[in-house]
């Protein structure tokens, strides 16, 4: 004799009371055939409802055997139970469990969408279940916007969805009035006819009656198992012609189950199998998609609290990362403004070395070997000393600067008006002055005209102004000195009265490296003087120095905006454990239709990246925008925005979604099915 469709032996179930526990089943025996319609009665507490979970497969046994179409349920991992509710179980309940951000239509597709059917087939399908059901006008209404007898239609045609061959229905009547549980009751009564088998449970001997078998349960055990004689059923809505979406089901006597596998097939297609797996996968990740949406949609403002943290955190980010570019272009622009890639050759062994006054070794003569290395773009000679400039009755202490017409280059210096010297003006000694604008300032500050082409008196050497350089870092806090520039050998012959250089500068070729050319240098006047008579003083290290200051400054502030980022993260795994907290109901219902595991775990998960994918654009939109603003408030320096930096923070923010989403997403697709419907 072929087994029974559904058979428990000897079934246990026992739930923890305490520091005991509570036995809810006490050895049940049981055995439903195919296509049987059987109502199982009791009152409240009795454990009829316990014993539909484990019927339904949402529920395991403590002890004891259930077959499913003679396969051992015990053995089941959960996938393959989900794929069991899936394919061939359809579940009503009582309290109907719609998901309320979902429309009719949408709440009737679910168990497709797991199933990995086609978009267009589930909806012809859903809409065509609606139909039957008198609920034509009613698939594009959300659950609160329908009546309890509609919502419970929906239910039903949700359990028919994937063309389920045993209904289960647990007090399918209990929340209606009269009137719309006698219209479920003659949809049960038709589904029977059809070749289903029906389950009811019921406190309801009316509702009882209608089955065809009465198994009554008191305390955990059955106590009379009997046959009733009932009418035959009539042919309604639901005995029309099938839409084709399932298979056919055969009649009562040959109906049966077989064995549920680890990966549901897929419908016959073009292109195979892998293609169609393809396509469920796409479907479930699709709708996954959809319902974090839906979620954040329903819950604005939470979920804006919860991108809060990240948007910051990434905004912080992204800014100080600009910041310090900016800044650093900033430091190197000022740098440039003292020379860059300058090398200072100075008498003597270091700066305060008492004897570099008498060594006079260094000349002119260096200078103008040193310009003929191929590692230099331009040298000057450099002396120095402070005098008295007038002009007109005004006076002022200077700095006077003897240098050739390539200091300029060497330096970086930019005009404001006129012009530099030139060589002929250094190999004639013409008494020819480039003022600063600190220069200008002093001597000219009430003067109408310009001051190009005024005379001036540096001590008592007369000098005809021929240029005026822009404002020039100066280094070491000395910007604020009055500096004047003559040639060299002007300085020499008619203030000095000596040949001797204070300095050499040397401005390296852009295409050597300032450490390489030090070195060159000093080998190379070593050898010329016999002896290391002088020290130079390397610019580039200066800029080195502050440009490693500089970036360590952006590597602290970017470390505290990443812990600001990482706060967010766990802002985001508290909001998303409460979220798991709230939708318990929603992960039951999707269980109990066939979710497995994974597609639980993947709704979260992709709901925790969303979110902070989302808070990640945000708090980037808000750095460019606080760049906007800063660039308005100031011009001495721009913010400078990378767009590797952009591009990472969208990847951090993703990654922070993944990681911090993980934990709530696993506990989620780790939640009992009866625990979470019961609380839902």
């Amino acid at each position: 004799m072929a087994e029974p469709l559904l058979n428990l032996r000897a079934v246990r179930r026992d739930y923890p009371s305490g520091e005991g526990t509570l036995a809810v089943l006490k050895g049940i025996d049981l055995a439903i055939e195919a296509g049987e319609m059987v109502a199982i009665v009791g009152p409240s507490g009795s454990g009829k409802s316990t014993l539909m979970n484990l019927l339904g497969g949402l529920d395991r046994p403590t002890s004891g055997s259930y077959r499913i179409a003679g396969r051992e349920v015990g053995t089941l991992e959960p996938d393959e139970l989900a794929a069991l509710r899936r394919e061939h179980f359809g579940f009503i309940f009582q309290r109907y469990h719609l998901l309320g951000e979902l429309s009719a239509l949408g709440n009737v597709e679910i168990p497709a969408i797991y199933a990995g059917r086609a978009p267009e087939e589930r909806r012809r399908r859903a809409a065509g279940l609606l139909a039957r059901l008198g609920m034509a006008e009613r698939t594009g209404h959300r659950p609160g916007q329908l009546s309890g007898g509609q919502q419970q239609r929906v239910s039903i045609a949700r359990a028919l969805m994937n063309d389920a061959a045993v209904i289960l229905a647990d007090e399918p009547t209990g929340a209606l009035d009269r009137h719309s549980g006698e219209e479920v009751l003659r949809i049960l009564d038709e589904l029977h006819a059809e070749g289903r088998t029906v389950v009811i449970v019921t406190h309801d001997m009316t509702v009882a009656n209608r089955a065809g078998r009465i198994i009554e349960i008191s305390d955990g055990a059955i106590v009379a198992d009997h046959r009733v004689e009932r009418p035959a059923a009539g042919t309604g809505a639901m005995a029309a012609k099938r839409d084709g979406f399932g298979p056919t089901l055969p009649t009562a006597p040959e109906a049966g189950l077989p064995p549920p596998d680890r990966e549901e097939p897929a419908p016959p297609e073009p292109g195979g199998r892998g293609v169609g797996r393809v396509r469920a996968f796409a479907g479930r990740l699709g709708e996954a998609l959809r319902m974090a949406l839906l979620s954040m949609m329903a819950h604005r403002l939470r979920s804006f609290l919860t991108m809060l943290g990240i948007i910051i955190g990434i905004a912080s980010v992204v800014c100080v990362v600009a910041l310090g570019e900016g800044s650093r272009q900033r430091v190197l622009s000022n740098i440039s403004s003292l020379g860059t890639n300058t090398l200072e050759i100075f008498a003597g062994r270091d700066f305060g070395d008492v004897r570099s006054a008498k060594i006079t070794t260094l000349v002119v003569a260096d200078a103008e070997a040193l310009a003929r290395q191929a590692y230099v773009a331009a040298v000057t000679p450099t002396v120095s000393s402070s005098s008295t400039a007038r002009f007109a009755g005004k006076e002022a202490s200077a700095q006077v600067n003897g240098v050739s017409e390539q200091y300029f280059l060497a330096k970086g210096t930019k005009l404001a008006q006129g012009r530099f010297f030139d060589a002929d003006a250094t190999r004639t000694r013409a008494q020819e002055v480039v003022i600063d604008e600190n220069t200008r300032k002093a001597l000219f500050g009430g003067f109408a005209g310009s001051p190009v082409g005024q005379v001036i008196f540096v001590g008592d050497v007369p000098a005809r102004v021929v240029g005026v350089t822009q404002p020039q870092q100066g280094g070491f806090g000395s910007s604020q000195n009055l500096s004047l520039y003559l040639p060299y050998t002007t300085v020499q012959t008619r203030v000095l009265g000596s040949t001797s250089l204070r300095s050499i500068t040397v401005r390296v070729s852009d295409t050597v490296a300032t450490d390489l050319a030090e070195q060159a240098v000093t080998q190379f006047l070593a050898r010329r003087h016999g002896a290391k008579d002088f020290f130079i003083l390397n610019t580039d290290d200066i800029r080195q120095t502050i440009t490693a200051t500089t970036r360590t400054m952006t590597v602290l502030i970017a470390v505290i905006a990443v812990i600001s980022l990482v706060v967010g993260g766990i802002g985001v795994m508290n909001i998303m454990l409460v979220s798991v907290s709230e939708r318990v109901g929603e992960i039951g219902v999707r269980m109990a239709v066939g979710a497995r595991q994974a597609d639980i775990l993947q709704q979260f998960l992709i709901e925790a990246m969303l979110v902070c994918l989302l808070g990640g654009v945000l708090g980037i939109a808000l750095a460019l925008g606080f760049g906007v603003a800063f660039s308005r408030l100031t011009t001495s320096f721009s913010l400078v925005y990378s767009s590797t930096a952009i591009l990472a923070a969208v990847l951090c923010s993703t990654a922070i979604g993944l990681l911090f989403g993980y934990l709530p997403a696993r506990r989620a697709s780790r939640l009992d099915p009866v625990a979470a419907l019961a609380r839902g």
